[in-house]
């Protein structure tokens, strides 16, 4: 092909221009300095599958990037080689069978002949990948994306089918440059070099191309065998038949029932195929998806094993991280679904999809639980990346669930046995304006059974669906790397024998669980839906004047730019005015026309579920809420009194808001947000040295300060509660069932006798949420008879009850315990 072009100057160009009639490329990266090219060193472009059509892209974008160009000749000591690039791969005939197996590119023999005879010579050699069919931009048929990129290599016929369904969706992604200089050292002769090289160049391009299609799994039932295999499996099999009374046919019949049930079968086309079907919903649906750090993945992508931890707020979740996946260029991983979403047809699309299912409690079944494990351990030593909800179910409130240690412990163990490969957790908010489950997350809320989950309800509801859900935000958080995780939980973990389970890796997991929760609040953002339900969520009827709603977001807004909660935190850009605009458009709140200046009120279906949006960035603001609530409530205080209640009472909601801050934290935190507070005339310094103070009483900054509280008061009217019915009951008295109810009738009780005003406040799931944070965070211990145990380290922060509530909810509160035991 070479000779070819070279007595045939006058094809390349006219080839060029009508390959470009109907090829249109999505180059990365966007700007050639990000190469971090030398422009003293000559450069030389690597193509991977020997085709014209590769090389007339490559031609095209090197010269409008401004790149080197591909087609010109190169100087290299003193030898001057007619062209820049050569293919690694060897050539076809026109059916894609190969020939000339066994050739390395000539020019590549004699860049390396160079090289090794003046010591003085580099090259940098730039892999060039091309893949027809596999590009982010927008597709129009399902036809094409079933026979879009594969990992089996093309022939000259299926490229040229690839060039007339695909051209008008190129991704040309150009790699970082390799010396040649660097390859060399240690002294190699030319052939070792050439063996070296050509082997480097393949494992590249192989990482590359599983980054942006996946890697190459074999068939399904080849998955199926891997996984009988294995040496648990085999060992399960064998006692299944012992304890069953089944011969080992039948037992390894029923273990291959088993992988089937549980394997994904990915097909590529058919996850081009779902692209289009959701760019279509997304459209529908939402004014736009906001991304935000999605460079975090694409810098750890190509050397690492992914494991995508999302928060999960609505079905959605599935469908919206592997589409932006996959949009970015990259392998959409492999997603834990629950087995109750294994329906008729919908089931076989999301095996293909990626998805594979598992059963949501292996108790009584050690063989399936066997079978899971290796099949996890398949997927993460072959290198596809996965994607799971430590949460185990969606959030019915809106606040981070606590982690599950279940699919996250076989992760942490499957590492353990073996860990060749980098694995990194990877965080994941995910924020919506609205959510479709909205009504049915109230009514699970009040009480009514929870409705079985099926993704294909949601599809077929999806025709009715109006376009008023707003935007959906989508933040990458801090990666956690495992491998460092446990050098800090258990050091020298690696030298362990991986054949038994670690005593230890239980309680790395469960705080493996707890790291992630954090990042991933620490990646919330901060939408306009989440400032208004702060604001109004706080007014003793959802109901506030417009000028004063605006103050009120303004002061978040400040709280979120100036004391921001964590580097990967996003704020919201829209000014108060454009936010409670934006509210309105969605329907959210509504407008009160008053000749005295108009009145912005949730309606009374709409509290509860501005209440959800509220919890799922109550954690950025609940330090600022602790501090407004304890000067509110106080006029005048210590500086040292109100570190001290800060970190008792912190010490509770660090367990079920999940903070990021530990104990020594959490000053420097309380500073930088005080010194907003005073700089926005919220708090004040007194004449005495080290005290805060509120702005006086018949002030707007007063009223403002004691709203900045209320974002907080229903939770820890909750907490005291419960802390009040344990004090009253006393340490191993109470079970958790009872605790439950009781906190659920008094809480329902308060409500009806008092002014506590949260729409969420006597929610049973909420008591029991906190409860069992508290069991998580060791707090309460439960032990085998049921019984609730504790110390007075859990009662500490009910002392400081005194500083943050009113008198009016803390005697209330202690009636009501009171009564609860009498009861």
């Amino acid at each position: 092909m070479a000779e070819f072009f070279k007595v045939s100057d006058w094809f390349i160009p006219l080839a060029r221009r009508l390959l470009y009639l109907w090829v249109r490329t999505t180059v990365f990266p966007a700007s050639v300095q990000e190469l971090g090219l030398d422009p003293g060193k000559p450069v030389c472009y690597v193509l991977q599958d020997r085709h014209l059509s590769n090389l007339l892209v490559l031609f095209e974008e090197s010269r409008q990037a401004g790149l080197p160009r591909a087609e010109a000749p190169m100087a290299i000591g003193g030898q001057r080689l007619p062209r820049s690039f050569f293919f690694l791969n060897r050539d076809r005939r026109l059916a894609g069978r190969a020939r000339d197996g066994g050739a390395h590119s000539p020019l590549l023999a004699s860049l390396l002949r160079q090289a090794v005879a003046d010591p003085q010579v580099d090259v940098q050699l730039v892999p060039v990948l091309i893949l027809w069919g596999r590009s982010p931009d927008q597709q129009d048929s399902i036809l094409k994306a079933l026979f879009s990129e594969t990992w089996r290599p093309p022939g000259a016929w299926r490229q040229l089918l690839a060039i007339l369904l695909h051209g008008r969706h190129v991704l040309v992604r150009y790699n970082a440059p390799i010396s040649l200089r660097e390859l060399l050292q240690g002294g190699l002769a030319e052939e070792p070099a050439l063996r070296k090289l050509s082997r480097v160049l393949r494992v590249h391009f192989r990482r590359q191309r599983q980054m942006a299609i996946g890697p190459d799994l074999s068939h399904r039932n080849t998955q199926v065998n891997a996984v009988l295999a294995g040496e648990q499996v085999r060992l399960a099999i064998a006692s299944a038949a012992a304890t069953q009374g089944i011969s080992p046919a039948e037992a390894r019949a029923r273990a291959a029932r088993f992988a089937l049930e549980i394997s994904s079968d990915y097909s590529y086309g058919v996850v081009r195929a779902l692209e289009l079907f959701l760019n279509w919903l997304w459209t529908r649906l939402y004014d736009g998806i906001e991304l935000h750090n999605f460079d975090v993945v694409s810098r750890i992508a190509a050397g690492h094993e992914i494991v995508y931890v999302p928060c999960h707020r609505s079905h959605i979740d599935y469908l919206l991280l592997s589409y932006i996946i996959h949009r970015q260029g990259l392998t959409p991983p492999h997603i834990a679904a629950g087995a109750n979403l294994n329906l008729p047809l919908v089931g076989s699309l999301l095996r293909r999809g990626g998805a594979f299912f598992l059963r949501r409690s292996f108790k009584g079944e050690p063989l399936y639980a066997a079978v899971f494990h290796e099949y996890l351990h398949l997927m993460l030593a072959r290198g596809f990346p996965i994607e799971y909800f430590i949460e185990g179910g969606r959030s019915r409130s809106g606040r981070m669930l606590a982690p599950k240690a279940g699919i996250l412990g076989m992760t942490v163990q499957s590492f353990i046995r073996e860990h060749v490969r980098p694995l990194v957790f990877l965080p994941v908010y995910i924020g919506y304006e609205k959510v479709m489950e909205g009504r049915t997350y109230l009514d699970e809320l009040a009480g009514q059974p929870k409705q079985r989950e099926s993704l294909w309800g949601l599809f077929m509801s999806v025709r009715s669906i109006k376009r008023v859900f707003g935007k959906v935000h989508v933040n990458f958080g801090a990666p956690l790397a495992l491998a460092g995780f446990l050098d800090v939980q258990q050091p020298g973990w690696r030298d362990e024998p991986a054949e038994t389970l670690p005593h230890w890796s239980r309680r790395a997991t469960r705080h493996a669980a707890a790291e992630l929760a954090k990042r991933i609040n620490e990646a919330a953002v901060l939408n306009p839906v989440n400032l208004v339900a702060l604001a109004l969520l706080a007014t003793p009827k959802h109901t506030a004047d417009e000028h004063a709603l605006q103050r009120m977001i303004e002061h978040y807004q400040a709280l979120s730019s100036l004391a921001p909660y964590a580097p990967t935190t996003i704020g919201c850009a829209l000014d108060p005015q454009q936010v409670v605009g934006y509210a309105e458009r969605l329907t959210v709140v509504e407008r009160f026309r008053d000749p005295l200046g108009d009145l912005i009120r949730a309606p009374r279906e709409q509290a509860p579920l501005l209440a959800y949006f509220r919890n799922n960035v109550l954690h950025l603001f609940a330090l600022p809420a602790v501090i407004a609530c304890l000067v509110s409530h106080n006029r005048d205080l210590d500086a040292a009194r109100v570190a001290q209640a800060v970190a008792g009472i912190c010490s509770l909601m660090r367990a079920e808001l999940f903070l990021r801050w530990s104990g020594d934290e959490l000053a420097a935190a309380s500073e930088a947000i005080i010194r907003v507070l005073l700089a926005r005339a919220l708090l004040r310094h007194p004449e005495a040295e080290g005290r805060l103070a509120a702005p006086e009483p018949i002030s707007q900054e007063f009223v403002e300060l004691r709203l900045l509280g209320e974002t907080i008061r229903p939770l820890l009217e909750r907490h005291f509660l419960t802390l009040a019915l344990l004090e009253r009951h006393g340490s191993g008295h109470l079970t958790r069932p009872a605790l439950e109810d009781n906190c659920h009738r008094l809480a329902q009780r308060l409500s009806l006798l008092y002014e506590f005003n949260t729409p969420e406040f006597p929610e049973k799931v909420t008591f029991a949420a906190f409860i069992g944070n508290l069991i998580e965070g060791e707090f309460l211990h439960e032990t085998e008879d049921g019984l609730l145990h504790f110390d007075e380290r859990l009662l500490t922060p009910l002392a400081h009850s005194e500083l943050v509530l009113s008198v009016e909810a803390r005697q209330a509160i202690r009636r009501m315990a009171r009564a609860g035991v009498a009861a």
